[in-house]
This record gives C-alpha cells, structure tokens and sequence, in this order.
C-alpha cells in the first residue's frame, strides 16, 4: 500500500488564489496527456505518487483528457481508489467541460444541459462525489453567459463542486463572468490561459483583469508544447511531439529562427543555473501573478526535474530584459 512521504509539504509553496482561502501548489499536475490506455498504469500511478510526495496536491483534468476522451479520468479514478483514498482532504482535484465529449447538440460547448451531465460523468469515471474545482472550458458564442455560468452555480449549489473557474476566456467575458457569479453569490475563484515565454497573450489584458477580480491564475502549456523543454535546441528530434502528426505541435512551427531563441534563452537559463524547461516555469511564475503552473509528465524523473523550478523563482530586470529582447528578435 502507499503511504505518502511524511515531507511532503515541506518544499513546495503554496499561493492562496485570487482572495479565496483556497491556496494551490506553485506547480500542479495536468492530466492532459499520459493517462490514457497507450501508457502503462504502473508509470501513470508511479507519476502521481511522487507528485504528491513533492507536495503537488493538485491534479488538474478534464472530460476530454486521454486519449481517448475520458480516460485520463477513469485512470486518475483507479490511482485515486488505490492510493488516495485516505488522502483526498489533502488533494484538490479539478476537471472542465466544454469541448466534444458525445455526438449531438448536447455533447459540447456551454448549455446547462452539457455542463451538468459531463460533471455527472467526470464524477462517475474518478468514483469521487465532488471535484474541488469545475471550470467552463472553453467559451459558447451561441448559449447566453448567464446559462452557463449558472450551471456553474449549481454545480456548487448541489455539492458536486466547491468552487468554480473559467478557461480560454477573453478578458472581457471574464469580467462579465465574474459579475454574473457574483451575483448568484458563486464567486469566480480561478482563470485557466495558455502563458508561457513564447505567448504572452494573458498580458494583453487578462492578467490585468485578473488583479482587478481579486481571482486566481493557472497558466496551461507553461512550456509551449515542449518547446521550452531544451529538446528542440539542434531542431527537431525524431521522437518528438513535432515530428509526429500531433494536432498540438507541427513541424512548421520549429524554424530556424525560433531554434536561434530557444538556444539564447537557453544560455540565459545556464546562467542561472537551471535548465530552459526550469526557467520557464519560473518565468511563468515570476512576481506572484500566476497562482501555478501547470505541468505534464511522461516519467517521475520527468517531474522531479520540473519540481526543481521552485528553488529559483526570482529574476533580476536585466534577466527580463534580456528574455524579452529575445523573444522579440
């Protein structure tokens, strides 16, 4: 049986998020890929163990993580009936709904219909009876705001989730969610964006927006796809997300001209002493705006290199200066 290290909180930070009293790890889990049939349980579990000994007692899915569509879910909910039971107070377990999960005009996007049923499902496949954060995924053109975060409210209206956030939502339709929670007495405690070094798109705005909300931040894709891993340093390896046919990172993407940054960013991280995977997830999390970021592991290892970003979080404003001034050639 596992029994989890009796340290495990000594290392990590924990940020409280936006003004809530909730706090996250500075590094959490994401469950998007890794966890589905095509990898062995035994690495699965081996990586959400030693997550949780290093103090990540976040694990961020959704409906449609896998491969294929629910199976990051149903795997988590084996890992949790086999080694967390005993720890579930200490875990907080998120998961979304917003994109395709069954076919129909029911299976996707914002109604209360979907939200509400695919809550019903995630609940069901991880064998838990709440999740401590539900998030709207993604955006409805076509379904009023006021519907969809109204299932919100309801999800914690009926017990089945503790708090509510929102991703890849513009900051305008953030503020307006806000208000619309706020007034149902569900305040909006988290915004899940794509940020890292390479899309610096929450700046335009959100995270100003944010700060304004008094609401908590989780940055997804903190190392781009793997770009800030290190691996594409002499171009593209042949085990790599870019040179498979996934719809996440194309071949395309990796010009000359972005291998130059990746290697001076590089250079800036060796004089820091971390490795460019490390540096970015310090940048990420750089000044306290970002409550944590999101990371993904293919091995313990993997992670365990990860959880050394937090010994160095600070930036001198020559650092940053010298980032942008690469980023921006």
């Amino acid at each position: 049986m596992y029994t989890a290290h009796p340290d495990r909180y000594a290392d990590m930070p924990y940020r409280r998020t936006g003004r809530s009293g909730l706090k996250l790890p500075a590094l959490s889990l994401g469950l998007w890929h890794n966890f589905g049939p095509d990898r062995p349980v035994q690495t699965q579990r081996a990586i959400l163990r030693r997550a949780f000994d290093l103090g990540v007692t976040h694990f961020d899915l959704a409906n449609n993580y896998g491969p294929p569509p629910g199976a990051a879910e149903s795997a988590f909910g084996e890992a949790l009936k086999a080694d967390f039971a005993r720890y579930r107070d200490e875990l907080v377990i998120s998961t979304k709904a917003g994109y395709l999960m069954w076919p129909g005009p029911y299976g996707e996007w914002g109604s209360r219909k979907y939200l509400l049923s695919s809550l019903d499902q995630s609940l069901a496949r991880m064998g838990v009876d709440y999740v401590d954060i539900f998030y709207s995924h993604r955006p409805d053109p076509e379904t009023p705001l006021e519907e969809t975060m109204g299932a919100l409210h309801s999800a914690v209206q009926q017990g089945k989730a503790l708090y509510v956030g929102v991703s890849n939502y513009s900051p305008e339709q953030t503020l307006e969610a806000a208000r619309i929670l706020g007034e149902l007495g569900t305040p909006l405690l988290i915004h899940q964006p794509r940020y890292s070094m390479l899309d610096r798109r929450p700046e335009e705005g959100l995270l100003d927006a944010l700060d304004e909300l008094q609401v908590g931040s989780i940055a997804y894709s903190p190392l781009e796809q793997g770009l800030l891993t290190g691996r594409y340093l002499n171009g593209i390896p042949e085990d790599s997300r870019a040179a498979s046919d996934s719809p996440f990172l194309n071949a395309d993407k990796v010009t000359e001209d972005l291998v130059q940054q990746l290697r001076s960013l590089n250079d800036v991280a060796e004089s820091r002493g971390q490795s460019l995977a490390q540096m970015a997830l310090a940048w990420v999390l750089r000044g306290g705006r970002v409550t944590s970021a999101l990371i993904g592991a293919s091995s313990p290892q993997q992670l365990e290199d990860s959880v050394v970003a937090i010994r160095k979080l600070d930036f001198t404003p020559e650092e940053l200066t010298r980032i942008d001034e690469i980023i921006k050639d």
